[in-house]
């Protein structure tokens, strides 16, 4: 599946992120944001537009309600952040961490999770629409009645996810690897899942499958 990457200018300004505190609007644009580090801090409706940040701390931080567009992040830390009620759209997370994150109730779009660990992130009640996770770990993780939209897993560790009350019609996980996952059943008609994965739904459904 094709999604739409940030669109960044070649021609940005260096910047630290808490340089926000001194723009008359808590947005940050156009600019490089490298080796920043803003954690335990608290700011509403921050909005992040055309940017590159890099290897850059987030630990802690309320950023409830921000507004992320067009911007590349590298090597950052978002541990435990709070991103819920966000609008992320054309964005990629490229070697993240995202530990605890919470993006509960957010409109999240053309968004890419690469080589990024989501363990225990929160995503309930999220909108997710042409979102790839490639080669991420979201153990854990909860997609508590997310709906979700051309989502695709590709190797992915998906392993104590929670789905319940997510559709997961036309949502691929064949190439993904999990022990077991907390789903409701109903939910995962029109799942795309590999001859293994079946037979591992067929045993937590309580059949038992015989190889002839």
């Amino acid at each position: 599946m094709k999604i739409t990457a940030p669109k960044i200018s070649l021609e940005l300004s260096d910047k630290k992120f808490s340089d926000i505190f001194y723009e008359e609007d808590p947005i940050l644009e156009m600019c490089t944001i490298t080796n920043s580090e803003f954690t335990n801090e608290s700011l509403y409706r921050v909005r992040l537009e055309k940017a590159i940040i890099k290897n850059c701390k987030f630990n802690h931080t309320d950023f409830s309600n921000i507004s992320i567009t067009d911007v590349r992040f590298e090597n950052c830390d978002f541990s435990n952040a709070n991103l819920s009620g966000s609008s992320i759209h054309r964005v990629e997370f490229i070697n993240c961490k995202l530990l605890g994150t919470t993006f509960s109730e957010s409109s999240i779009g053309n968004v890419k999770f690469e080589n990024s660990i989501l363990n225990m992130a929160a995503f309930g009640h999220s909108k997710l629409e042409k979102v790839v996770f490639l080669e991420a770990v979201l153990r854990s993780t909860d997609l508590y009645e997310c709906k979700l939209k051309n989502v695709e897993f590709e190797l992915c560790d998906l392993n104590g996810a929670n789905f319940e009350q997510t559709l997961l019609k036309g949502i691929d996980i064949s190439s993904s690897k999990f022990e077991s996952l907390i789903i409701s059943i109903d939910n995962l008609n029109g799942c795309i899942v590999s001859t293994e994965q079946a037979i591992q739904f067929a045993s937590l459904m309580g059949l038992v499958v015989i190889k002839n």
